[in-house]
């Protein structure tokens, strides 16, 4: 079985007519590691995880990716269909791949425990707090069990001790074998990261355990 693993050389990328975002970054990202992508608005978080997830391409350098089936993605603002449960957004990515609806809403159920929404289970999205509804979001998008899962400030709504929760939980996913990026300007989720993409000297490429 061949190692999974996504191996940056040399990323350089920025958008026609404006300055260079980051240069000649370099990284590697494995399973186990939570990789924290930090710095200040308008530093290229984002665009950072928009070519980990394929949909942008760097102008310069290279992207190579083993053993990733599976991307999984989380916005940094929430988005849901209001009338639909809670339940139903986090069951909704095993329906599509195939899952039977029991064993489907079983699977959602558990993950949603994991991250103290079971109480919210039958509510409508549209009823949901600012802070239920990005965790729904993770919850969905750890449901089908990504072997890459991209997180977009995923404590920007959230009260400090929700978020060491939330922090816990991406910390356990990881444990289990999940390549999980997350792009924050959170010092307390920064903490919580095992190793850091500092995009203020991404010009160096540094990566920091």
């Amino acid at each position: 079985m061949s190692a999974t693993y996504v191996r940056a050389t040399g990323l350089t990328h920025r958008f026609p007519g404006t300055a260079t975002l980051f240069a000649d970054l370099g990284f590697e990202l494995r399973p186990g590691r939570i990789t924290g992508v930090c710095g200040p608005s308008g530093c290229g978080k984002s665009t950072l995880l928009s070519i980990l997830a394929g949909w942008l391409t760097p102008v310069e350098g290279t992207l190579a990716m083993s053993g990733i089936d599976r991307t999984g993605w989380v916005f940094q603002n929430p988005y849901g269909v209001p009338a639909r449960s809670a339940l139903d957004h986090v069951t909704l990515p095993l329906l599509a791949r195939g899952w039977d609806r029991p064993p489907a809403e079983k699977r959602a159920a558990a993950v949603m425990a994991g991250f103290d929404l079971a109480q919210v289970a039958d509510q409508p999205f549209r009823e949901l707090s600012g802070g239920e509804s990005q965790r729904l979001m993770l919850a969905r998008a750890v449901c089908s069990a990504p072997d890459l899962l991209l997180v977009d400030e995923p404590t920007a709504q959230l009260d400090l001790s929700t978020a060491a929760t939330v922090n816990a939980t991406l910390g356990n996913i990881a444990q289990e074998g999940t390549i999980v990026v997350i792009a924050t300007h959170d010092p307390h989720t920064r903490e919580a990261c095992t190793e850091v993409i500092d995009m203020e000297t991404a010009g160096c490429g540094e990566v920091a355990a």
